[in-house]
């Protein structure tokens, strides 16, 4: 496991998405290119509900969109999925965009087949932030317990089709990590636990200590 996290580490092509810079992201998407032909194999998440395809359905939270008229827009069906929109949610254009699959799945769907593991998921939970103050508040899946899946995901994968796809999927992957909104909007905005602390300077300063611990301390540990 820790040379997988390692190769991840030196190979992958890490893409970081922030609430307010995803628009420039899905500019140069479309035309973005691979060095010697290679093809993304898989789409990994993290995030909240800008980038939730339905989580949040299976865990105990009042943060939930599993109803209408969430989904009316959503193909066949018209019908919410769980997704924080009456469509596709950014994930699912980037994977799309990339030639990954159509729709990114939600990682705790019961009926998400092993196959679907290879080409990617999304571990993220509507209500989420960097703070994991923000995380708790809202009863959703903080980025560490994210993280948590993540290497269960990995686990699956390796026992079901080896080792050397796992790396490449680990190694080749795009991951985004879409985060931060419900942080200032919420916590900071809505409740007095952050704003009588710190200042908003220092409370972004505060996220972006987070943002380097989940990248550098957890993910690459």
């Amino acid at each position: 496991m820790k040379s997988l996290f390692q190769n991840l580490h030196s190979q992958m092509p890490l893409l970081i998405l922030w609430y307010s810079t995803i628009a420039i992201i899905f500019k140069h998407v479309s035309d973005a290119s691979l060095p010697n032909n290679e093809t993304v194999p898989a789409v990994i998440v993290f995030g909240d509900s800008i980038v939730d395809p339905g989580n949040n359905n299976h865990i105990e939270t009042l943060v939930k969109c599993n109803f209408p008229p969430y989904g009316r827009d959503f193909g066949d069906g018209n019908h919410p999925t769980g997704r924080f929109s009456n469509g596709l949610v950014p994930s699912d254009i980037i994977a799309a965009k990339f030639g990954v699959k159509k729709l990114l799945p939600a990682y705790l769907d019961p009926n998400l087949e092993i196959q679907e593991l290879l080409t990617g998921v999304s571990f993220a939970s509507g209500g989420a932030g960097y703070d994991p103050l923000t995380s708790e508040l809202a009863s959703v899946m903080s980025l560490s317990d994210q993280l948590e899946m993540f290497k269960e995901y990995i686990i699956k994968i390796k026992e079901a089709f080896g080792g050397k796809i796992t790396a490449r999927i680990v190694s080749k992957s795009i991951y985004i990590v879409c985060i931060g909104s419900d942080d200032i909007a919420n916590t900071y905005a809505q409740t007095p636990f952050r704003s009588t602390q710190y200042d908003i300077q220092s409370y972004t300063d505060l996220m972006a200590s987070e943002a380097s611990n989940f990248l550098q301390v957890y993910f690459f540990k």
